[in-house]
Formats: C-alpha cells, sequence, structure tokens
C-alpha cells in the first residue's frame, strides 16, 4: 500500500480509538454529554470519512485500471482532513465549555475538512476521467486438439 493510504486508514483509527474513548467517558459520566458534537464528529469525519479517503486512494485507481490522477494532492488532503477534524473537535468542546472564540476555530476546521474533500472529490473524479492505462494483452491461446474419431 502507498505510505498515504497507511496514513489515512492509521489516522481513522487513531479517530477511531479517540470517538469510543469519549463515548464511554459520556455513558460513565453524563455530564460529558455536552460534548456530544464533538464525539459525533470525531467519528464521522474522523473515522468514517478517513477510513473511505484512505481505502478510496487505495482502490479507485485500481478498480479504474488508471493511476491516481494527482498524487501530490494527497497528503495536502491528509494535513487539511485531519487539521480540520481537531480543529473542529477542539471547538465543539470548547464551545460547550463556553469559550467565545469556539466559531472561529469551528469554521476554520469545517473549512480544512471541507477542502480537503474537495481535493479528493476532484482527484478520484479525474482519475476516472483519464484514459485507462494499456493492459498487457492475455496470452493468446493454444488452438484445440482436434478430437479423435473413433
Amino acid at each position: 500500500m502507498d505510505r498515504a493510504v497507511v496514513l489515512f486508514l492509521k489516522a481513522s483509527l487513531a479517530w477511531l480509538v479517540a470517538g469510543v474513548t469519549l463515548g464511554v467517558c459520556m455513558a460513565v459520566h453524563p455530564p460529558f454529554l455536552a460534548y456530544r458534537a464533538a464525539h459525533i464528529h470525531l467519528l464521522l469525519l474522523g473515522f468514517v470519512t478517513g477510513m473511505i479517503f484512505g481505502v478510496g486512494y487505495h482502490a479507485f485507481p485500481r478498480f479504474a485500471g488508471r493511476p491516481l490522477r494527482s498524487p501530490r494532492l494527497v497528503m495536502p488532503h491528509w494535513w487539511l482532513a485531519n487539521a480540520g477534524v481537531g480543529a473542529m473537535v477542539t471547538a465543539f468542546v470548547l464551545r460547550a465549555e463556553g469559550v467565545a472564540e469556539s466559531p472561529a476555530l469551528l469554521g476554520a476546521g469545517g473549512a480544512a475538512a471541507a477542502l480537503g474533500a474537495y481535493l479528493f472529490a476532484y482527484n478520484i473524479w479525474r482519475t476516472l476521467d483519464s484514459p485507462a492505462t494499456p493492459r498487457t494483452a492475455p496470452p493468446a491461446r493454444r488452438p484445440a486438439l482436434p478430437m479423435v474419431q473413433q
């Protein structure tokens, strides 16, 4: 697997662990329910979309028989996606604590995550639209042996 794919998958798993941990904390300490928005974004934006991005970057080019259109966009996407999730989760926690600056951080995180998603959509769309790489022809079949009649 490509390094970037592994990074997306590992980050996705880290967001899963963080989201599940916060979910357990909310279950055993009900005042933590104030962090429900952070919990949801950890799991949906961090884990689910991160996993989709990682698997998508690995699978779509192979299914389509085409190389990824722009491999150089993958790492900026990774940074934007993960920084966006981190900023959004932090902003949701700060908002629950009444910090006045949380909307600005939430907006910045949301914009970063959205820009990352746009890079993914563009890159995969262009990959699917690009010409297929030529495949080697299968080996020629040998003619069948004539049947011997009795």
